[in-house]
């Protein structure tokens, strides 16, 4: 049975990070409000937690996950060969809705980066889950808690409602904003590639890029 647990989300989550982090190191699942929609998070080194994340979602193994990290420093345990434009992009607008594409590390599972060898990662603009992924330890996957296609949930009661016990805990802070999802750029390659778009714009994302480095469609 999943264990629903509510939370002030201004209140400290200290006395949650042992529940937390038994979940997250036993490869389990939980459920958590990001910065646009509720997602679904684990361990992006485990890889049963992650075919769980796949199994429950119906998801197509040709789509990797993304991740979310708690501060900019947690990017070096993901990501290699950072380029330019990536960190001007990170100094500019990280924490935000903005997921980056990077080289993978080669420690993270191949059923996560589909096979890519690359990585999106995001720095989320809400505070609340930033302190999450620090009590749970470790960086963790952000991928919508839906069905395949189906509708971003913005309430822990429609993840309750879509997946029910097999999340081992949905956390509830309350309704996630909702709203377009992050924007999601390429910066494997120069210039950087748009992939979605979404809250931060590709006129945003041109101007912090120096203009010899215009950012393709």
């Amino acid at each position: 049975m999943s264990l629903f647990l509510k939370v002030d989300p201004h209140a400290s989550l200290k006395c949650h990070q042992k529940l937390v982090r038994e979940i997250i190191n036993d490869g389990g699942i939980i459920a958590f409000q990001t910065d646009t929609y509720y997602g679904l998070g684990a361990n992006p080194f485990n890889k049963k937690a992650i075919r769980r994340i796949f199994e429950i979602k119906s998801r197509q193994s040709s789509k990797p996950l993304l991740l979310l990290i708690s501060v900019q420093g947690q990017l070096g345990e993901l990501a290699h060969n950072i380029s330019r434009e990536a960190n001007q992009l990170m100094n500019h607008f990280w924490p935000a809705p903005l997921t980056l594409v990077f080289n993978a590390v080669s420690t993270l599972p191949d059923i996560l980066t589909a096979k890519t060898g690359k990585v999106g990662v995001r720095l989320p603009g809400n505070e609340w889950t930033r302190r999450l992924i620090k009590t749970a330890g470790s960086p963790l996957t952000a991928t919508s808690a839906n069905k395949e296609n189906g509708e971003n949930p913005k309430t822990a009661q429609e993840v309750l409602n879509t997946f029910g016990s097999r999340v081992d805990l949905i956390i509830d802070s309350g309704p996630a904003p909702g709203g377009q999802v992050s924007t999601l750029l390429d910066t494997t390659v120069s210039p950087p590639n748009f992939l979605r778009h979404g809250v931060i714009t590709k006129k945003e994302i041109a101007s912090c890029i120096t203009s010899e480095c215009n950012v393709v469609s």
